[in-house]
């Protein structure tokens, strides 16, 4: 039996949001969004982290017993993709540090939001769960000391590397890059995912 949360309407808030950003998101990958629908769908992740923020402000990390575990997936996917406001996913660490240790939030969670932090802030990642497209498909990005990765992946709950990568691979197949494929120099590498 699943435990009413505490603030249903906060839930059923972040579910559509994360819902519609997931959409777009789905729909950027594939190319199938014109430079409009892009813009507009950056607009809406600045806005989905800006009420992340209020509902942070006003309660901490929105975790399972505030907003369901549901809920709560799609508040730390709203962080997860505010890579243009590398402050609030620092912020949104801390609060969600704060909720592991209270059973609030999985460890995994938080191990894919520090390293996509550490990412957008120009450091290595920890837990090597951080990918992009690049020109040979997806590729990793920058790892602190590769060779403890597994011992590190292990402590968090998250599976070796090896069978991380390859399931990444498998799923985003139909995504891999075609030769000659143009890219916007400008842009932020696109994240393939997490592993």
């Amino acid at each position: 039996m699943t435990k009413e949360p505490l603030r249903p309407d906060i839930a059923r808030d972040l579910l559509e949001r994360a819902s519609q950003a997931k959409e777009y998101r789905s729909k950027f990958a594939r190319a199938e969004l014109s430079q409009a629908e892009a813009v507009m769908g950056r607009h809406v992740d600045h806005a989905n982290a800006q009420i992340l923020r209020r509902v942070m402000a006003d309660h901490g990390w929105p975790g399972k017993s505030l907003v369901g575990e549901e809920a709560a997936e799609g508040a730390w996917q709203i962080v997860l993709h505010a890579d243009h406001l590398p402050d609030f996913q620092r912020l949104a660490l801390r609060a969600m540090t704060t909720a592991v240790e209270h059973g609030e939030a999985p460890i995994q969670q938080w191990a894919h939001l520090l390293d996509r932090s550490n990412i957008n802030s120009g450091r290595a990642q920890v837990y090597g769960t951080q990918y992009r497209y690049g020109p040979a498909g997806i590729e990793s990005l920058p790892i602190h000391e590769p060779e403890n990765l597994d011992g590190r992946r292990a402590a968090v709950g998250l599976p070796p590397i090896s069978a991380a990568i390859a399931e990444l691979r498998s799923r985003h197949r139909t995504r891999e890059p075609e030769s000659g494929q143009a890219k916007d120099e400008d842009a932020t590498p696109t994240m393939a995912g997490a592993a």
